[in-house]
């Protein structure tokens, strides 16, 4: 049988529409009303042709707002069954960039950056604050200086102008009293930056302010009268290339020209000749000579001979000879100054990632005493030593195998020489002066007991050569512990001296209220 078709009737609601109301009283009220009556089949017609047309745009009331505020829209109404974004609703964002800008130039108008666009303020906000809690006793000329036989010093020198331009951050400061600071920055695993401040002791510390003759006073001089006592001093610069080792002992720079008249070898050049010509020293007979070589990768040539290559031998006497080295006899300070401009401009140079002109070899000025009557007698020596660069293999400009070669060389005469001045500190009684050509040369300064070491070791203060500045600060701090076992083993010799002869004592103090005239 046929299923008889069931026809249903849809009875719909009459819809509301909104007919504005006409009466002045009611101004902006709205007013709903029914619409006429809809028949089923027209409700059908309408519904399909609602689904086929897009929905029409909702038209918004904007509300009036009191006072000279603009007019704001209502966020529209959520309607049945719409679909909600997922992205995240944000609020007034371009508010908060706007607030950021604002806070950054409130901040740099009020002055509390003085250099907004300096790189790691952070870092430089934190270093101010804590210098401002030291307490600076930097060294004067009034300091008393003890009898030493290692004495270890440190100097800092001021940033230069690469340094300046680039905005670098100081990170060393010089309390004083032997005490120097570094300023290590640091970040944690959650990128929170910090400093760690490491502090090292040493007998001496020099700021940026020290002049080369306050360096001397405290370092070279006290060696001086060593040498008229029969004994041999040496006095090392050391460092990371650019941290003022050739200011220090050659004198100062004028662009490329250097005033030689200012370093420790000058300076201690006249007090040799002070000594020489005092009442106490003249009954000696004595003559000076002055030798100037240098060692590069391990061989050495004569700068005062045209860059001759030499051979380094040992006598039947174990004594160690550069054979063919001049010696020059000299009769004044000024003459001495001569020879260093002659030699200092034959000295190797090359370029590194820190100085262009880098010096690439150890220069060794040799001060020499010597008596007339017998003119090969050595009566006392005083070397004085500008170490190259302490730098790494990868930190230099090119890396062709000449380069690399002459780095692994310089290294490696810096850690026999640092071995040689343990064995010296501990009276030991093997001194491993073989393990290079540096110290082979120098091997007369490391034995013997009359024989005084200083070492000034030159640090740079930017926060770019940190990580080389600790490296020499470590490596001076190791020489700094045998000062201890030194200092320990000596003083009965020297109290024996001093109480067995008074006139000694006399001597000493006269010789120094000359060397002040």
């Amino acid at each position: 049988a046929a299923r008889p078709q069931m026809r249903q009737t849809c009875f719909f609601q009459q819809p509301l529409t909104l007919v504005p109301s006409t009466s002045g009283s009611s101004a902006g009220k709205l007013d709903l009303k029914p619409s006429p009556a809809i028949s089923s089949a027209a409700a059908n017609r309408h519904c399909q042709e609602n689904d086929s047309k897009p929905a029409p745009p909702q038209h918004f009331v904007s509300e009036a707002v009191k006072g000279n505020e603009s007019e704001r829209m209502p966020p529209p109404s959520s309607f049945k069954g719409g679909r909600k974004s997922v992205a995240a609703h944000e609020l007034n964002k371009g508010n908060k960039r706007l607030s950021t800008v604002r806070s950054v130039d409130l901040l740099t108008k009020k002055g509390k950056f003085l250099e907004a666009s300096r790189p790691n303020q952070k870092f430089y906000d934190m270093i101010q604050m804590f210098r401002e809690t030291m307490e600076i006793t930097p060294v004067t000329t009034t300091d008393l200086i003890e009898p030493r036989k290692i004495c270890v010093c440190v100097r800092k020198r001021p940033l230069n102008k690469q340094e300046v331009t680039k905005k670098e951050i100081d990170v060393v400061s010089v309390p004083g009293k032997g005490t120097l600071l570094v300023h290590e920055p640091k970040h944690k695993v959650d990128l929170t930056k910090y400093l760690e401040n490491q502090a090292f002791h040493f007998d001496f510390s020099f700021d940026e302010s020290a002049t080369n003759e306050l360096v001397y006073k405290f370092t070279a001089q006290p060696l001086v009268q060593s040498i008229y006592e029969g004994g041999m001093a040496t006095c090392f610069a050391y460092g990371q290339t650019g941290s003022g080792k050739t200011h220090t002992m050659g004198g100062d720079f004028t662009g490329k020209q250097q005033n030689s008249s200012k370093g420790i070898y000058a300076l201690a050049a006249r007090d040799i000749f002070t000594y020489l010509n005092h009442r106490t020293y003249t009954n000696l007979n004595l003559s000076v000579y002055v030798s100037f070589f240098e060692i590069y990768n391990g061989k050495v040539y004569d700068l005062l001979n045209k860059k001759t290559k030499l051979r380094v031998l040992e006598d039947d006497r174990q004594q160690v000879q550069v054979v063919g080295l001049e010696e020059v006899l000299v009769s004044s300070a000024e003459d001495v100054i001569k020879i260093i401009k002659i030699g200092s401009a034959c000295r190797t140079s090359g370029q590194t990632s820190a100085n262009a002109n880098s010096s690439r070899s150890h220069a060794i000025l040799q001060i020499i005493l010597r008596h007339n009557d017998r003119a090969t007698t050595l009566h006392g020596k005083f070397s004085l030593v500008d170490l190259a660069g302490n730098e790494r293999g990868t930190d230099v400009s090119s890396n062709d195998r000449s380069t690399l070669v002459e780095t692994a060389e310089i290294n490696r005469s810096l850690l026999a020489l640092k071995e040689c001045i343990r064995s010296l500190g501990k009276n030991s009684d093997h001194i491993p002066f073989r393990m290079s050509t540096l110290t082979k040369v120098l091997r007369d300064s490391f034995i013997g007991e009359k024989s005084k070491t200083c070492m000034i070791a030159m640090v740079s203060p930017g926060m770019a050569s940190c990580e080389y500045t600790m490296n020499t600060l470590r490596y001076a701090d190791r020489v700094k512990e045998l000062n201890g076992n030194s200092k320990a083993t000596e003083p009965s010799k020297g109290k024996e001296e001093l109480s067995s002869s008074s006139e000694d004592e006399n001597v000493d103090h006269s010789v120094f209220d000359a060397i002040s005239r």
